[in-house]
């Protein structure tokens, strides 16, 4: 079954391939010091989604106001654009990533993190659940 619903979402190797997280860690995708105003704005809303849950003095979302610190910053994207269509994205920098990935189910399975991997007791939890039971 979770083979049928992986198939549904349109994805194939190169795919896979071409989003798989770098070995090397440097970050793939469109980097934010190429983004206009507006798109940087745009960005800077996403960031608060998932670091604006964070207690003050805990999130981090207060250092992407530096421009310098939001160039650092990537956006690598899957999938359509438009609505209830399957996607994911990451945004990857220094000490962040975040993922979103609601492909499964008709992209009505959701799944989101946002980890600091220098700082998370040297474990990859989302790595280790997508080897455990997606590959």
């Amino acid at each position: 079954m979770d083979a049928d619903l992986e198939q549904a979402t349109g994805y194939d190797d190169g795919d896979y391939q071409r989003l798989a997280l770098p070995l090397t860690g440097t970050p793939k995708g469109l980097a934010a010091r190429d983004l206009d105003a507006g798109q940087r704005d745009m960005l800077r809303a996403l960031l608060g989604v998932y670091l604006g849950r964070a207690p003050d003095g805990l999130s981090p979302q207060a250092d992407y106001a530096d421009d310098a610190v939001l160039d650092g910053v990537q956006l690598a994207w899957a999938g359509p654009t438009g609505p209830g269509q399957p996607l994911y994205y990451r945004l990857q920098g220094p000490r962040l990533l975040i993922e979103y990935d609601n492909v499964q189910r008709h992209a009505n399975h959701a799944h989101s993190v946002w980890r600091d991997p220098e700082s998370d007791f040297g474990y990859d939890v989302l790595g280790a659940h997508l080897a455990e039971y997606h590959i």
